[in-house]
């Protein structure tokens, strides 16, 4: 395990409570991720100041009461914003979600217990040095995700803690202890009650994790609760014999990580384009992200190019950028299927030559517009964009030269049969 080095700016804030006579450390995610060796984003501090203390303590910093009714404040340590926390526990979670009260509490024991995975359940400071009563370095070390006590207790507190879990363990690339995973399976329609940006939040820092293939794999009865269109794949095999919800994962996986659009395409990619478009609504996609995954989805299984004039018309309908990645979607799936790969070599080469030309995939690229047919008195109303559109297809299938002599010659036939 690595050592700790806390930040200047966090451990200012930690040495002016501890100079007015309280407790303080660093907690969560920034002590997991600095005993991993890697480098934090958020440095997040608890203490046993209350929060009227707190205020007292801070009155001369700059600082934010976000979150003071939970005992929370946000304070700004050279340039950088620190939470700062009151030792606490929870009381009940009638909504499965939000704690319905929280009890301030002495002892940073005790505020750890009510944390969600042992390896979140670590505080630090220098004087101090690791405060672990739950066995998180251990999990650390092991490659275990594991809840604090009770897994079936503090999914019920939190239903969103199942697909953290899962987050967590694919980012990881951790194994989930087997009563963790067993109460997430068991509690897995406490997510009926998440929030869909929730859910969709949580579904990109799985989706995008280096381990999603294994979190897929392990759950796919989680997965069906969240996107069920999805459950009619699990346990159904295709013309081939193969497992379509297998299918799917290997499609995933063959997705960069970090590359949410795609992963995200790969996961929806056997469904309908239809039950597409309504998993994204009510997943509450933001809209870059479900044009781009309709978009491909729209032309996967549709023939590729293999002509110029119909690499243009397919640039026009998609774009540059998204022409490329339908063709490597394609050769994906086409590799998983064991298909020749000639197509989409064949369709990549093509692309790549009618780039190098000059554009000719919408009607914006024609040397002429529309403003040009009215003045040369040559088409008005509805006419104007079909003479455009005829145009641009002689254009693009190199009958027609894109010279605005010659477009208008064309155009003056075309209004004039």
């Amino acid at each position: 395990m690595s050592l700790i080095h806390i930040p200047s700016y966090a451990a200012e804030v930690i040495h002016e409570l501890e100079h007015m006579g309280f407790s303080a450390y660093v907690v969560g995610g920034c002590v997991r991720d600095s005993l991993l060796g890697q480098k934090p984003t958020d440095w997040d501090v608890c203490t046993d100041a209350t929060p009227d203390e707190m205020l007292q303590v801070f009155r001369q910093w700059r600082l934010f009461k976000t979150g003071l009714k939970h005992g929370t404040i946000t304070v700004r340590s050279h340039g950088r914003n620190v939470e700062v926390t009151t030792f606490r526990t929870d009381g009940g979670y009638s909504d499965n979600r939000h704690p319905d009260a929280v009890r301030f509490v002495p002892h940073v024991q005790d505020d750890l217990a009510r944390r969600d995975f042992t390896i979140n359940a670590m505080a630090y400071n220098d004087r101090d040095g690791l405060v672990d009563v739950f066995g998180g370095q251990q999990d650390l070390v092991d490659s275990t995700l594991r809840c604090v006590g009770e897994p079936d207790v503090r999914f019920q507190e939190d239903g969103l803690r199942i697909l953290r879990a899962l987050r967590f363990a694919a980012r990881l690339s951790f194994g989930i202890e087997t009563e963790t995973a067993y109460a997430i399976r068991r509690n897995r329609l406490l997510l009926e009650n998440i929030s869909a940006e929730r859910i969709f939040k949580e579904l990109q820092g799985i989706l995008i994790a280096p381990g999603a293939g294994d979190m897929l794999t392990a759950f796919p009865e989680v997965f069906s609760v969240i996107l069920p269109e999805l459950a009619g794949l699990v346990g159904n095999s295709d013309v081939d014999g193969v497992d379509r919800w297998t299918f799917t994962i290997r499609a995933v996986q063959s997705a960069p990580a970090g590359d949410f659009p795609n992963r995200l395409a790969m996961l929806l990619h056997q469904l309908p384009l239809r039950a597409v478009r309504s998993t994204l609504a009510h997943l509450k996609s933001d809209n870059s992200t479900a044009r781009y995954v309709t978009t491909l989805l729209e032309f996967l299984p549709l023939p590729l190019p293999v002509t110029r004039p119909e690499m243009r018309r397919f640039i026009g309908a998609t774009s540059r950028e998204m022409a490329q990645h339908i063709i490597n979607a394609r050769g994906v799936i086409d590799k998983l299927h064991r298909h020749s790969p000639l197509a989409t070599r064949t369709a990549s080469l093509l692309l790549a030559e009618v780039l190098e030309s000059p554009p000719a995939y919408a009607v914006r690229h024609l040397a002429i517009g529309g403003n040009d047919l009215m003045e040369h008195h040559l088409a008005q109303g509805p006419l104007i964009g079909q003479i455009l559109e005829q145009l641009l297809r002689e254009v693009q299938d190199e009958s027609l030269p894109n010279s605005r002599l010659a477009l208008l010659h064309r155009a003056s036939e075309l209004s004039h049969p």
